[in-house]
């Protein structure tokens, strides 16, 4: 699959999810097995571009890669973005998101996506993210003005509509094909939706089957057999996969090994889930610095945990309780260390 001129490595992609998807994250899916990467929704509000939120959420590079050692990186100490340099912005002003585009290519993106398929309530109310799935003409109007602005591929993320009586992914598939969009990806689900009940794939095997561009199907993709079954039925180019990566990054190269053989892959060991998270923590506590990147990691670690809980393992739920209370890097590591002797 290409974007644009470049060559993805597979077709799974890591789908954009704020408040996850930040560069410690990113980099692990992508040594992990995702093809491609996508960095958190950025607002396009030129107010908000200075601060401390949207600086980190457009880093591209740790400020120092002497103190981390990811085990998975093909090439020590490069602490870079891991493959294309993809940015998603969000917003519904056409002039304000072609100037935003502009200036992340100058930071250094080299793939801009366009979010309309956030179903968050304070995305929505701006008339962003899905909810612009109700304005056809704006959306025409932004992604003609966004495709002119830069001389990077601009790619589309959306819904299947507004909600059940208002599904129009087709003709927005058509709009984002007429306006030089060169790729699509589908959350099978509407905005009002949200993350509730089953994705649906039907639209998206229509969409497919109608536009040229490569379509990329997301939504309850969460492990090997759903993704074969939701690429055979739609026969879309790629999949996105989000908060199954959640606490599970290793599920790409799971999955991308079932696509290519067949079969599954052994079960991962609790000692590489280990030496995976310990790394994760310490990358949050180096990205972020100490204070936040403690805070951050409690959310992730309990993702990786999560497996551990559903099999009521009183252990693991007074583990999780006790982390939450630590305060600093090295009481994590220590804990961390500590529950995997367990």
């Amino acid at each position: 699959m290409r974007i644009g001129s470049y060559l993805l490595d597979n077709n799974l992609f890591l789908a954009p999810m704020a408040g996850v998807t930040d560069l410690p994250f990113r980099r692990l899916c992508k040594q992990l097995g995702a093809g491609v990467v996508v960095s958190e929704m950025v607002t396009s509000d030129p107010s908000l571009q200075n601060s401390r939120k949207t600086k980190l959420r457009l880093a591209h590079d740790f400020e120092s890669s002497e103190s981390l050692d990811l085990p998975y990186q093909s090439e020590p100490g490069i602490q870079a973005e891991p493959g294309i340099r993809i940015v998603q912005i969000a917003g519904g002003d056409a002039e304000i998101l072609a100037m935003a585009a502009k200036s992340n290519v100058e930071l250094g993106a080299q793939v801009i996506d366009i979010n309309m398929g956030c179903p968050a309530k304070k995305v929505c109310k701006k008339a962003a993210g899905s909810a612009l799935l109700k304005d056809p003409k704006l959306v025409e109007e932004i992604l003609k003005a966004v495709v002119s602005a830069v001389d990077v591929p601009v790619t589309l993320k959306i819904r299947t509509g507004w909600d059940e009586t208002n599904k129009n992914a087709l003709l927005i598939a058509r709009i984002a094909e007429d306006c030089g969009i060169q790729s699509l990806a589908i959350h099978g689900r509407t905005r009002a939706c949200k993350y509730m009940g089953n994705a649906e794939h039907d639209t998206t095997a229509l969409v497919k089957q109608s536009v040229k561009i490569p379509i990329i199907a997301n939504g309850d993709i969460v492990c090997p057999q759903t993704a074969k079954q939701v690429l055979d039925y739609t026969g879309v180019d790629g999949l996105m996969i989000g908060r199954a990566a959640q606490g599970r990054p290793w599920i790409f190269r799971e999955i991308d090994y079932f696509l290519k053989n067949g079969q599954l892959m052994p079960a991962i060991e609790n000692s590489e889930v280990e030496q995976i998270l310990m790394h994760h923590v310490k990358g949050l506590h180096q990205f972020y610095g100490e204070y936040p990147g403690v805070r951050i990691a409690r959310k992730h670690v309990s993702w990786y945990l999560a497996d551990e809980v559903t099999v009521a393992s009183a252990e693991t739920k007074e583990f999780k309780k006790t982390f939450n209370q630590l305060l600093s890097g090295d009481e994590q590591l220590v804990a961390i260390t500590n529950y995997f002797k367990q």
